[in-house]
C-alpha cells in the first residue's frame, strides 16, 4: 500500500503558505490523477504529489508568477502546472490551452470538481490562441517543447514586461544557444535559470525565466507546426 499523501500535502502547505481551501482543491486533483483514465503516466498519489504537485508549486518561488493576474498554461495536458497554480492563486485568472480534446475534457471535469472559479480551458494549439495575444502576465510551459519553440509560442501572448516560465530538466548547451537567438529575434530576454528541488532526485530541475522586453515582430507565431519543424536557432535565426 502506498503511503498517504496527506503529510506531503501538509508540508507543501507550510512551504508555500497555501490556504486550506487551496490544499483541499489540490487534493481533489490528486484523487482524479489516480484514475487510470487520467491523461498522465503517473497515477500513484505518493509519486504524483512529487512529480506533479510539488513540481508545479515550484513556480511559486518566482515572484512574478505569484503576482500575475492573467496566466496561460500552454500544452496544459492534465492541468499541470495550471490547475495547481489556479488553486494556489485564487486571485489569478488561469487559461489552460490544450490541443487534445480528451485532455481538455479531463481538465474541465477537474475544474468543476476542484471548485475553481478562476480557471478556463481553451481547446486550441498554442499558436492558434489569438485571444491571448498581448494579454498575459505569465505564460507557463511544462514538458512541452524546446526553449526556442516555447519562446515563439509565448512571445506574442505576453504583455510588455511579461514572462515565460518554462519547467525544464538539464538543458544542453545547444538548446541554450538557440534559445538566446530565438529570444533576441522575438523581443525577449533570457533571465536567470533557477535551480529548484521540489522533490528528491530532482537535482537537475530548473525554471527558465524569459522576459518580454520589446515588441514581437510581425508574423509570429508562425503557422501551427512550423515552430517545431523549423525552430529559430543559431543556424536558422529567422
Amino acid at each position: 500500500m502506498s503511503p498517504s499523501p496527506e503529510p506531503a500535502l501538509e508540508s507543501l502547505q507550510r512551504r508555500y503558505s497555501l490556504r486550506k481551501r487551496s490544499v483541499g482543491a489540490i487534493g481533489v486533483l490528486l484523487d482524479m490523477l489516480a484514475s487510470p483514465a487520467a491523461p498522465t503516466s503517473v497515477h500513484d498519489p505518493a509519486r504524483a504529489i512529487e512529480v506533479h504537485i510539488a513540481d508545479s508549486l515550484a513556480g511559486l518561488e518566482v515572484a512574478e508568477l505569484r503576482s500575475a493576474r492573467l496566466m496561460a498554461d500552454l500544452g496544459a495536458g492534465a492541468g499541470l502546472p495550471g490547475l495547481v497554480l489556479a488553486a494556489a492563486l485564487p486571485e489569478a485568472e488561469v487559461i489552460l490551452v490544450e490541443s487534445a480534446r480528451r485532455k481538455c475534457e479531463f481538465m474541465r471535469a477537474a475544474i468543476s470538481a476542484m471548485g475553481l472559479g478562476n480557471a478556463e480551458v481553451v481547446w486550441a494549439r498554442a499558436e492558434a490562441w489569438t485571444e491571448g495575444v498581448g494579454r498575459c502576465d505569465i505564460v507557463c510551459a511544462r514538458a512541452l517543447a524546446a526553449l526556442p519553440v516555447l519562446c515563439e509560442y509565448a512571445a506574442p501572448l505576453l504583455r510588455d514586461g511579461g514572462m515565460l516560465l518554462a519547467w525544464k530538466g538539464a538543458m544542453p548547451p545547444s538548446e541554450a544557444a538557440d534559445a538566446e537567438v530565438a529570444a533576441a529575434h522575438l523581443g525577449l530576454s533570457l533571465d536567470e535559470a533557477r535551480a529548484v528541488a521540489p522533490f528528491a532526485a530532482s537535482e537537475h530541475r530548473t525554471l527558465h525565466l524569459v522576459r518580454k522586453v520589446a515588441p514581437t515582430p510581425p508574423g509570429y507565431p508562425r503557422r501551427p507546426g512550423i515552430a517545431t519543424k523549423r525552430p529559430l536557432s543559431v543556424k536558422n535565426p529567422r
